[in-house]
C-alpha cells in the first residue's frame, strides 16, 4: 500500500529528505513527535525578537529596543512546550537566555537595522509546479539602494565549512526561485546571517543557479513519490545521526521502522 505524499516542499524538507530518506518519513510523512532541543528553541526566540525588532520604524530599531523585543519574545514563549519541553532547571535556563541575548546583539555587529527597507517580515511564498507545491517561510525580504529584492535568512547555529556553504545556500536560493515565480523579480542577492560568529555569507543569484535549483526540487519530489508509492525509504548514516530523534526506529542503528507507526487505540472507556 502505498504512502501518502506530503502536501508540499519546503527548503528544510528538501534538505531532510537529502540528509536521509528514512528520517524525512518519520518526520513528514508519519508524522513523528520530536522532542524540543535547545539550540532549535533558542533559534525560534532570536528570531521571534529580530521580528519584533523591524516592527518598529527605522530610527527606532536599537540594540535597547531589541533587547526589549527578546524579553517579550521570552514571555511569549514560556508556556510553548517547545520551551517548557526543554526542561531547564534555574541555571539551565539562564544560560540558555543568556546566549540568546549574546545572539540578538551580535547581531548588530553584522548590520545596522535602521537602513534596512523590509517589505516582508515571516513571509509566507507558495508557487504550485505542475502537481508539486513550494512553499517557503523568508526572514525578511527588503529593498536594496537600488530597489532590487534582497532575501534575508538568520541563522543561530555556527557558520558552515566551506564544502558545505553551498548546501546552506541552497535553501536561500530556494527563496529567491519563489520570489522570482511570484514577484516576477529575481532577487539582486541572498544572504545568510550567521549570529553567533558573526558573519555574513551573500551570493547573488543566477539563471542557472535558479534553473539548477528547479531542477533538483523537481528531482527530490520524483524520488518522494518513488519512495512513496514503493514505502521503500532508506537511512543514511552521517554526523547528523547523532542527533536524530528517530534512532531507535532505524535499521542503521538495529531498530525496525514498522515500531514507529502507533497502533490506532479503542480510546472508548469500558464500563466500570
Amino acid at each position: 500500500m502505498a504512502l501518502e505524499l506530503p502536501a508540499s516542499l519546503s527548503p528544510s524538507k528538501v534538505s531532510s529528505f537529502t540528509d536521509c530518506a528514512l528520517a524525512f518519513r518519520f518526520s513528514t510523512i508519519d508524522k513523528l513527535p520530536e522532542p524540543p532541543s535547545p539550540p532549535a528553541t533558542k533559534g525560534t526566540l532570536v528570531h521571534a525578537a529580530l521580528e519584533r525588532l523591524f516592527v518598529l520604524p527605522p530610527d527606532e530599531r536599537t540594540l535597547p529596543a531589541a533587547l526589549t523585543a527578546l524579553d517579550q519574545a521570552i514571555e511569549g514563549l514560556r508556556d510553548d512546550p517547545d520551551f517548557t519541553g526543554l526542561e531547564l532547571d534555574e541555571t539551565a535556563e539562564a544560560a540558555f537566555l543568556d546566549d540568546a541575548e549574546r545572539l540578538v546583539r551580535r547581531y548588530f555587529e553584522l548590520e545596522d537595522p535602521r537602513t534596512v527597507t523590509p517589505i516582508g517580515i515571516e513571509l509566507k511564498l507558495e508557487v504550485q509546479i505542475g502537481a508539486l507545491r513550494l512553499r517557503g517561510i523568508i526572514d525578511r525580504l527588503e529593498l536594496d539602494a537600488d530597489g532590487q529584492l534582497v532575501v534575508t535568512d538568520y541563522k543561530t547555529g555556527r557558520v558552515p565549512r566551506e564544502q558545505h556553504e553551498q548546501g546552506k545556500l541552497g535553501g536561500v536560493h530556494f527563496y529567491a526561485f519563489l520570489c522570482e515565480r511570484l514577484f516576477g523579480a529575481r532577487p539582486s542577492r541572498v544572504q545568510l546571517l550567521y549570529l553567533d560568529e558573526p558573519v555574513a555569507i551573500v551570493t547573488t543569484p543566477t539563471e542557472q543557479s535558479i534553473r539548477g535549483l528547479e531542477r533538483k526540487v523537481t528531482a527530490v519530489w520524483t524520488a518522494v513519490e518513488r519512495a512513496c508509492a514503493t514505502e521503500d525509504f532508506r537511512p543514511k548514516r552521517s554526523r547528523l545521526c547523532d542527533w536524530c530523534a528517530f534512532q531507535a526506529y532505524c535499521p542503521a542503528f538495529g531498530g525496525d521502522p514498522a515500531a514507529a507507526k502507533v497502533p490506532e487505540l479503542d480510546l472508548v472507556a469500558s464500563p466500570g
